[in-house]
């Protein structure tokens, strides 16, 4: 198990850098006047904190099932806006509202799951250990009408779970406007040098050149590969809106350095979770098997057809607090589950979106994913863990009874 967690302890590195770039580029594009003004904008209608609690867990459940990067960084830096405006709310419950849209992402269109049925070809086959040949429609994972049912289900409910969960005003916790102020100021005055290196960080002809190459490829991208976001697309669109938006390379440089010191936590902990899944994914010599293998063999062996989709989720969630990647988790569960879902008589669909619903499940109570979030917001993970148990216990009763019913 030593080697195994040395093994996987630097497997996450590409991806620890996705995830650093998340929080630093949607909170530099944040710290723009033109997001602000937006932000202020949504903010505005909100003037009780129980509104502002429904505001951000309804918007960043719509986020985060359109794209879980975007649902993210959104969902925190709209919460970030609410708590500088209404007075009176409490500012853990707001950042785990904003995280807690984080629970529909594997139902919606960025899944990585139910994306990667439908590209087919020899990965899926590997993936499903030949269980599936013939790729599967999203019409039949992310939009077929059970799985849009939990999704709405979760969507017009979980805002009200959460607003219930706000404390009497003597147990609120605030936290000073002042705090949540961006080091930088935007359109602050800006000293011009008379060297040529001076006058190229202030200029605006150098940003608007560099942000131009960069929507362009935009652009491009959306009219060749369609309406795709993944984690890529979406650092590099607020990326370079970002460096267009700020103006001159030197404001856009000096929001990019007040917003890395938000990465610590990312920096630190993801090679220890990589180290955990080597653990969980690493496969024995004397058994062939790994132990996340393990956890998923022993519910299929006490399933039948009709609660062969809850046992499904349920050793998801149970995976999913070891291998806390979506494509990690399929990697492993995948050539398991699907044959056997297929012995059974069970819809290889409704089995794979089972595997993402409980992937996205125990994400609530598991600080992988909350991080970028928690690095927006300046708390740590226990500042809402209490919040997030009630959600994954909420939501854990809606998904089950749906993969039961439907």
């Amino acid at each position: 198990m030593v080697k195994n967690w040395a093994g996987g302890f630097w497997s996450l590195l590409a991806f620890s850098m996705q995830m650093a770039l998340v929080l630093v580029t949607g909170h530099t594009l944040a710290s723009t006047p033109i997001v602000k003004k937006a932000l202020e904008a949504l903010a505005k209608p909100c003037k009780t904190p129980l509104q502002a609690i429904v505001a951000v867990t309804f918007i960043s459940t719509i986020a985060c099932w359109i794209n879980w990067g975007f649902g993210l960084v959104v969902g925190a830096l709209y919460a970030k806006q609410l708590a500088k405006v209404v007075k009176g709310v409490d500012y853990r419950l707001l950042i785990a509202s904003a995280y807690s849209g984080f629970l529909v992402w594997h139902a919606g269109i960025s899944g990585s799951i139910p994306l990667q049925l439908a590209t087919g070809g020899d990965a899926l086959v590997k993936a499903t250990k030949g269980a599936l040949v013939d790729p599967i429609s999203t019409s039949q994972t992310i939009f077929s009408y059970w799985n849009l049912i939990i999704v709405a289900v979760i969507l017009f409910t979980l805002p009200f779970v959460n607003r219930a969960m706000h404390p009497s005003p003597k147990d609120v916790v605030t936290i000073d406007p002042k705090l949540l102020e961006d080091e930088v100021i935007v359109g602050e005055a800006i000293k011009h040098g008379d060297t040529f290196a001076d006058k190229m960080e202030n200029s605006m002809i150098l940003s608007m050149l560099i942000g131009a190459m960069g929507l362009a490829y935009i652009i491009y991208y959306f009219a060749t590969a369609g309406f795709e976001l993944n984690l890529n697309i979406v650092n590099f669109i607020f990326l370079f809106l970002g460096i267009l938006l700020h103006k001159t390379p030197r404001k856009f440089l000096d929001a990019v350095s007040a917003a890395a010191k938000g990465t610590s936590g990312i920096i630190l902990q993801f090679p220890f979770y990589a180290g955990i899944m080597g653990m969980m994914t690493g496969v024995s010599v004397a058994t062939g098997n790994s132990l996340a293998g393990v956890i998923s063999q022993a519910f299929v062996s006490i399933s039948n057809e009709t609660t062969f989709p809850l046992f499904s989720f349920l050793s998801a969630g149970i995976v999913n607090f070891f291998v806390p990647s979506g494509g990690g988790q399929w990697a492993v569960q995948g050539p398991i589950m699907m044959p056997a879902g297929l012995e059974l008589g069970v819809s290889s669909a409704k089995t794979a979106m089972a595997i993402a619903w409980g992937d996205a499940w125990t994400n609530m109570i598991q600080p992988f994913w909350a991080l970028p979030a928690l690095g927006i917001a300046n708390l740590g993970a226990r500042d809402i863990m209490g919040f997030c148990l009630i959600d994954l216990l909420y939501a854990g009763v809606i998904i089950a009874l749906g993969l039961l019913i439907f």
